[in-house]
């Protein structure tokens, strides 16, 4: 698909689109996890509870918040590129590219793909 995509001349768009689809969790391009059974249990009470929740929520706001940045960002490289100006295209051509490199690395570290690779560098485990 990238090599037809090369050929045409435009690649960013279109991986751009699919970078995004994906850290989006679009239904479909990503394969659902099996069905488990959850055992019902008393909730877990005391400070490590409460510390391991508040983290949890402020992992997903971090979550919500940028990914309305880069949003914000996408629309801004979406806009120049549609435009008539030749040197805006140029511009976006560039900014997509940044704009790709910022949101895989905000995909990893949201991911906790960043944490497991900070991890396994310190522990070797």
């Amino acid at each position: 698909m990238v090599a037809t995509l090369r050929a045409v001349g435009r690649p960013w768009p279109a991986l751009a689109a699919l970078v995004v689809a994906l850290g989006v969790g679009a239904p479909g391009l990503l394969p659902t996890p099996a069905p488990s059974v959850v055992v019902a249990t008393a909730p877990a009470s005391g400070p490590v509870a409460n510390f391991t929740a508040a983290i949890g929520r402020l992992v997903q706001l971090v979550g919500l918040a940028g990914g309305g940045i880069l949003a914000l960002v996408w629309a801004r490289v979406a806009l120049s590129w549609f435009s008539h100006d030749m040197t805006k295209k140029v511009q976006a051509k560039d900014r997509a590219r940044d704009a790709l490199v910022g949101t895989l690395l905000f995909i990893a570290a949201v991911s906790g793909l960043v944490y497991g690779l900070a991890h396994w560098v310190v522990t070797g485990t």
